[in-house]
């Protein structure tokens, strides 16, 4: 199930061209937790939240989808 984060992330790795691997690195992570949390299986907690918000310049709101 594809969830608004999921969809987002996905997006946004895809328009920064960088692999799972490179995003997973930079903010401390496996690259099957970002495999995961693309494919909506898990979703990562608050903390890795604000991490990927930091890293791709977006607002958590915008990658939960409560933001344009």
């Amino acid at each position: 199930m594809e969830t608004q984060i999921a969809k987002n992330l996905f997006e946004l790795r895809q328009e920064k061209g960088i692999s799972q691997q490179e995003l997973a690195k930079k903010i401390g992570v496996s690259q099957k937790a970002i495999d995961f949390w693309e494919k909506g299986i898990n979703e990562p907690k608050a903390s890795y939240i604000a991490r990927i918000a930091k890293f791709f310049n977006v607002s958590a709101d915008y990658l939960l989808g409560l933001a344009e």
